[in-house]
């Protein structure tokens, strides 16, 4: 419930306990026990945030948090004692609140999609699981990529980047590094569980502009981005790796404004253990730098987890606004958790924080928010306040009349297939096999020349040796003819002189 004057009534105790909206932007925690109230705590405060004029993103992971879309019963009987125990004398009427509904897959909500390139290598390489190895191939990939201004939009985009670095390993090895075929076979199947699993859906065009989640109705009230991951929540891997890309994603996309009189936008982030769960080192600093930073942007992180010892102690310290709901203590690590959680608050002398966490009833909690001065207040017991909206999910005829009428469905409902790496990659390996094939063309031709020649000059050489044998023979020919005609002329010359010499030894000639 929104009041005047920046405050934002969340809960009562002694008195009504409210989370100041210039702090909202320092981020919090809602944690507590499975069944405690914390689904209960996330709504309340996302119908707040939206009466406030305050965008809002929440995930909808067990599929109740759909009700805020449709307006609550205030006369149901729990409603009414929620009410009494938190002294609400003012009137109190259920509401429905502004609504988009998102899912990943389509199916309960706008496609939400983003490309390959922007979830990028880091995120990329923690979904699909892989090793050092494989996650520096990938990092080629997405170098080469860059520098070839080729863009991954999609999976086919992606594979065909990988099968070109391998086949091209010893000409991009000098400059980018060693590509073994071994990882390039073991990120392409990692692919393909990742399509099992929903990636062709979730990585295409058009991509979300996130931006459009960051919206006020006509009458100003913040609407309320819901993310459908009853599915999604099936596949933890996909499922964090998702909420990280958002985070990050929402980092990159507004600029700094300092301190605000309330936030932009707020995200809740729920099971927000999976997004620390086997993180690498080099993602954890990223993600740490990102929450740091991000509250100047006017932007303000909560996350719903059972304990706070599922928060990396160096994220944990960062959360300033928070819900405590009832912890068990069944083992000596929970035990150890709950007095951890305990020593996190600002002590109330009024009671043992440490026996309150294990005493809290459904819908009650141990609130603790900053005040005016960044500076926590003392931490207070309290009951939440009972939501305006449907305590149940919605209907899904009114969940399919929110998406058909929302105007971002006509912009992200169809998938659109854009010229992209894979087309760009094609024509590559079209060209260089047309250069191939004409190179091989030539050299067939000038092969061909060649034997042509080698042919033609055998010619000639044969041809001119039969010339010169043709000479010879009618050299040959002349000489016999020319011995035989001096032959004749000495025979005839002979004989005349024979008879020459007869005649003139006898007298007469001889017959």
């Amino acid at each position: 419930m929104y009041t005047s004057e920046g405050k934002l009534w969340i809960a009562s105790g002694e008195t009504p306990i409210y989370l100041n909206a210039g702090m909202a932007n320092r981020h919090g925690l809602i944690a507590g026990a499975t069944g405690t109230g914390k689904t209960i705590s996330l709504k309340v405060m996302a119908e707040t945030f939206s009466d406030a004029g305050v965008s809002v993103f929440m995930v909808d992971i067990k599929g109740d948090v759909c009700g805020i879309a449709k307006k609550g019963n205030e006369t149901e009987e729990h409603v009414g004692a929620q009410l009494k125990k938190c002294n609400v004398t003012e009137e109190f009427a259920g509401k429905e609140f502004p609504v988009a509904f998102w899912d990943v897959f389509g199916e309960k909500g706008i496609p939400v999609r983003t490309t390959i390139s922007n979830m990028g290598p880091v995120l990329l390489s923690r979904l699909l699981d892989l090793n050092p190895t494989q996650s520096g191939i990938l990092d080629i990939a997405f170098r080469v990529a860059d520098d070839k201004k080729l863009l991954l939009i999609d999976i086919k985009d992606l594979r065909a980047m990988l099968q070109y670095i391998s086949d091209n390993a010893k000409e991009l090895q000098t400059q980018y590094g060693n590509v073994t075929s071994q990882s390039v076979g073991a990120i392409t199947r990692a692919l393909l569980s990742l399509e099992d699993a929903g990636g062709n859906i979730f990585f295409g065009e058009p991509d979300l502009d996130i931006k459009d989640w960051v919206r006020l109705t006509n009458t100003s009230k913040g609407i309320i981005n819901v993310l459908d991951c009853v599915k999604l929540g099936n596949n933890p891997k996909l499922y964090s790796t998702f909420l990280l890309w958002l985070l990050t994603d929402l980092y990159e996309a507004f600029p700094e404004v300092g301190d605000m009189e309330k936030p932009r936008m707020v995200f809740f982030f729920d099971e927000a253990h999976l997004l620390f769960n086997d993180a690498p080192k080099a993602l954890m600093e990223k993600l740490e730098q990102v929450i740091r930073l991000i509250r100047s942007k006017g932007i303000g992180i909560y996350f719903i987890t059972q304990s706070p010892s599922d928060i990396p102690e160096t994220i944990l310290a960062q959360l300033g606004n928070r819900i405590q709901h009832a912890l068990r203590a069944y083992t000596p690590n929970e035990q150890k958790a709950i007095k951890a959680a305990a020593q996190s608050f600002r002590v109330n002398p009024a009671f043992d924080t440490t026996e309150a966490i294990t005493a809290l009833g459904t819908g009650e909690a141990l609130v603790s928010f900053l005040n005016e001065k960044g500076a926590p207040d003392m931490v207070q017991r309290a009951f939440i306040l009972p939501p305006q909206s449907f305590m149940g999910p919605c209907e899904e005829q009114t969940r399919q009349n929110i998406i058909n009428s929302s105007d971002l469905f006509l912009k992200y409902k169809d998938a659109v297939d854009n010229k992209s790496a894979y087309e760009d990659l094609e024509e590559i390996k079209a060209e260089e096999e047309a250069e191939k094939l004409k190179a091989q063309q030539e050299a067939a031709a000038a092969k061909e020349a060649e034997k042509k020649a080698k042919e033609e000059e055998k010619e000639r050489q044969r041809e001119e040796r039969e010339r010169e044998r043709e000479r010879k023979r009618t050299a040959d020919t002349i000489s016999k003819i020319a011995t035989s005609t001096v032959r004749s002329t000495l025979g005839q010359i002979g004989r005349d002189v024979s008879r020459n010499l007869v005649r003139g030894l006898f007298g007469n000639l001889k017959k």
